[in-house]
């Protein structure tokens, strides 16, 4: 595959570096040679130096062969129009454009083949917003995924003494919450991932990854632990536009304050707001958060656009008694130090933007009718829901039982979606056509051998 990135600023550059560790032969093109520059300097990519929406510039970063576009830069029409110039002079066949304004966003009908060539819209802000959204919303989980349009959720926890389920085999879930079906697909154990079957005994501090109907979560999460209770009350650093999204969608159900060392900034949010608590000072300024009453709320949320200050903050919040710290982390080089020891330094969740990003053009890289691809564990893992095309003759999974299929080291299939029925992976389960099934990858390495299995 040929993937040309158009722009190298953040979500560029993020979108790059995944793509060149997967092997894939990428072009980056930007206006700016020393952002180029130092892309160069750390990985080996091809890169063009100029106006990424130029004909010239993209038949020069080889858009005549080209599989997919990734237009990312921090202009909307220039994505936009790069995506139309890709499609009808070059025929690009995939084209992604990164769109924050609102106003483009809302005319969902304008982009297809026809109108304004555009496959998918993506806006990094608006994901990063859902995903804070739903660490909030389920606040004893690490990660929570959607599939099916909704219908399912992948759910990471850290299992803790006490839980039902804690020190019991992974079988004994169904005689637990027996009116309930769910399936755990993974479990992480310090640096070794387990591949459960009905024997293995879930332990203290494992990372359990399972998937259920979202109706279910709070019944399987209480089985490994005790269920935290809602959120109420929360802050959030930073009033940028992650900041202020996250606040428009929590002020009415909760009770919300924007800590923004910005004034002018400050008077747009209280224009924008009107039931969030605005207030101009800094995060790591302990005075304010004493004074704000940090020992009372629920979660501490840092969106600033500083690794260092949110991670400041998160501890300061923890030290004078935030229940639950968020912190959003956009550096690899804190990786290590939150690996040491679970997600490190008395941070209960680090929200890694890039991750966020990729997954949204992950379904677009993997080959395969893929309808939805999550990365996990800052990429160490993937979960992606495919569709089964064919029949029993053309395919190798219709028409089988899922004991017969035969899957690459390191997958499994977590469950099946077919219609509006959620079907949860057990062995006598049998694929049909058109079923939508929800692969889990904890060895990378295998994706490419599940990609084969799945043109088959």
């Amino acid at each position: 595959m040929k993937i040309i990135v158009l722009g190298a600023g953040q979500v560029g550059t993020s979108v790059a570096s995944w793509l060149v560790k997967e092997g894939i032969d990428i072009t980056v093109v930007d206006s700016h040679p020393d952002k180029l520059r130092t892309l160069q300097q750390k990985y080996d990519i091809r890169t063009i130096v100029g106006n990424a929406s130029l004909p010239s510039i993209l038949e020069a970063a080889g858009a005549a062969d080209c599989d997919l576009l990734i237009a990312t830069t921090s202009r909307d029409e220039v994505n936009l129009l790069a995506c139309q110039i890709a499609y009808h002079l070059f025929k690009i066949p995939k084209r992604i454009a990164r769109i924050r304004e609102q106003d483009y966003i809302s005319q969902a009908h304008l982009f297809c083949d026809t109108k304004i060539a555009v496959n998918v819209m993506i806006n990094p802000e608006e994901q990063l917003k859902e995903y804070i959204h739903s660490s909030i919303l389920y606040p004893s989980a690490l990660e929570v995924m959607d599939f099916a349009h909704g219908k399912l959720k992948l759910v990471g926890i850290k299992a803790l003494s006490g839980g039902p389920l804690v020190h019991q085999k992974v079988s004994s879930l169904r005689e637990h919450i027996p009116n309930i079906d769910s399936r755990v697909a993974a479990i992480y154990r310090d640096t070794s991932v387990i591949m459960p079957e009905g024997d293995t005994v879930i332990e203290p501090d494992d990372e359990v990854f399972f998937l259920t109907e979202s109706k279910h979560i709070a019944n399987v999460m209480s089985e490994l632990r005790k269920v935290e209770k809602d959120n109420r009350r929360v802050i959030i650093a930073g009033g940028g536009h992650i900041g202020e999204k996250l606040a428009m969608v929590l002020q009415n159900k909760h009770r919300v304050k924007i800590i923004e060392n910005n004034r002018d900034r400050c008077e747009e949010l209280t224009n924008s707001l009107s039931r969030t608590v605005v207030l101009n000072g800094s995060c790591v300024d302990k005075r304010l958060l004493v004074e704000e009453n940090i020992g009372g709320c629920d979660i501490f949320c840092a969106l600033t656009n500083s690794d260092e200050i949110n991670i400041m903050s998160c501890l300061l919040a923890k030290n004078y008694g935030a229940k639950k710290t968020i912190a959003l982390v956009s550096s690899p080089n804190y990786e290590e130090v939150f690996a040491k020891d679970g997600l490190g330094l008395n941070i209960d969740n680090i929200i890694d933007p890039q991750q966020v990003t990729i997954s949204s053009i992950l379904s677009y890289v993997r080959k395969g009718d893929v309808v939805r691809a999550h990365s996990l564990r800052h990429g160490a893992a993937e979960a992606f829901e495919v569709i089964a095309h064919g029949d029993e003759e053309s395919s190798v999974l219709i028409g089988k039982k899922l004991e017969d299929i035969v899957l690459p080291h390191g997958v499994s299939i977590g469950a099946l979606v077919r219609g509006n029925k959620v079907l949860m992976a057990h062995r006598n389960v049998v694929v049909e056509a058109e079923d939508h099934l929800v692969f889990f990858v904890v060895d990378k390495s295998s994706i490419e051998a599940l990609e084969q299995l799945l043109q088959s």
